[in-house]
């Protein structure tokens, strides 16, 4: 029988907790390289979190980005942003970022860039946020993050127990810091659109998770008699791990399409931030639900006092059976008793009666 048939009909053994220490390596060095990274590179957040000012314009005159940084320079805006786009009909742009500015210096900046594109003042796209709207929202963000945190830790909790809410949340902030990493290490701008991303995808791992951590308590309920904590993880994630591959794919694949089509082959960069987020997410959320969550609930139970004494138990158990089928000896059957002169075979000797 093939593997694939064995996910499907949930045959596989595969030992998950048993590498459970390679797979927190592999989990650690890719969350090191994420907060490196972001300490780092630093993410690059939108004007809705920052504020100031961005005006983009159609390339009509070929400018270069130096030309555009000249200009920018005589107006005493030499430190702006300047990002030199381009088009699939072979059309370039120019988007210009700068911090809050006032009245005068806005419009001064607009007409600079402007006719360094060579085109009217109409025809360009300005988008002004104030610094106090951009932490209002940058706060809001942060709360609505610690908000779904704190819900989620207290429904697990409740639902299960708080080991497994620790081990949910250490998978939540594996799947945050890689994502937020990926994002620093890219470059690509932080947007309202992405914190929804961050949002879906938190609630996709915690899915993930939860299907795992309930197969896990239903198998403690039948399988514990027989078996350690660590055995009934394994067979849990053998359980519901074709349920999670498939899950990941069907889930991948449109968010694939739209990032990688949408975007990048058909321009629609606004749906960049979005698709990015949702796919580096689901992804990480795939991975840690099986490889970080259920192997680390595992290696905290197996510490309390309980399953260590279970554990002892079953092993001298298992021990013992092993000892008497390697050494066990069937009693040997009697001789027969030699048949008499006669050819008739002799009666066993009655037992005598105790007095």
């Amino acid at each position: 029988m093939s593997t694939v048939s064995r996910l499907y009909r949930a045959e596989t053994s595969f030992d998950f907790v048993a590498n459970a220490r390679r797979w927190l390596i592999i989990s650690g060095t890719i969350v090191l390289v994420s907060l490196a990274g972001f300490l780092i590179r630093g993410l690059n957040l939108n004007v809705d979190f920052e504020g100031g000012v961005i005006v983009q314009v159609a390339n009509q005159t070929n400018a270069s980005v130096a030309d555009m940084r000249a200009a920018l320079t005589e107006i005493g805006l030499g430190d702006a942003r300047i990002e030199f786009l381009d088009s699939l009909d072979g059309a370039t742009a120019f988007r210009v970022r700068t911090p809050a500015l006032d009245e005068t210096l806005e419009s001064e900046l607009v007409h600079t860039v402007a006719d360094t594109a060579g085109i009217g003042i109409e025809e360009t796209d300005v988008e002004a946020v104030g610094p106090t709207f951009g932490a209002e929202i940058t706060a809001r963000a942060v709360q609505a993050l610690v908000v779904f945190l704190v819900v989620v830790a207290l429904f697990i909790a409740w639902r299960f127990e708080w080991k497994m809410a620790m081990a949910g949340l250490t998978a939540l902030f594996h799947d945050l810091i890689i994502t937020f990493g990926v994002y620093a290490l890219i470059g690509f701008e932080v947007t309202p659109a992405t914190v929804v991303a961050v949002l879906t995808i938190l609630g996709y791992s915690l899915y993930d998770t939860v299907v795992v951590f309930d197969k896990v308590t239903e198998n403690v309920e039948s399988w514990s008699d027989d078996h350690t904590y660590s055995e009934i993880v394994n067979r849990a994630m053998n359980q519901v791990l074709m349920r999670s591959i498939n899950t990941s794919l069907t889930s991948l694949l449109p968010v694939g399409s739209l990032l990688f089509v949408g975007s990048y082959l058909l321009g629609a960069a606004t749906l960049r931030e979005f698709a990015l987020a949702l796919f580096v997410g689901i992804a990480a959320g795939t991975y840690s639900s099986i490889f970080v969550a259920s192997p680390l609930l595992a290696v905290w139970k197996e510490k309390e006092d309980y399953w260590q004494l279970h554990r002892r138990r079953l092993m001298g158990r298992r021990e013992a059976k092993l000892t008497k089928a390697s050494t066990g000896r069937t009693s040997a059957p009697r001789a027969a008793r030699p048949p008499s002169a006669s050819g008739a075979t002799p009666r066993p000797p009655k037992k005598r009666k105790k007095r």
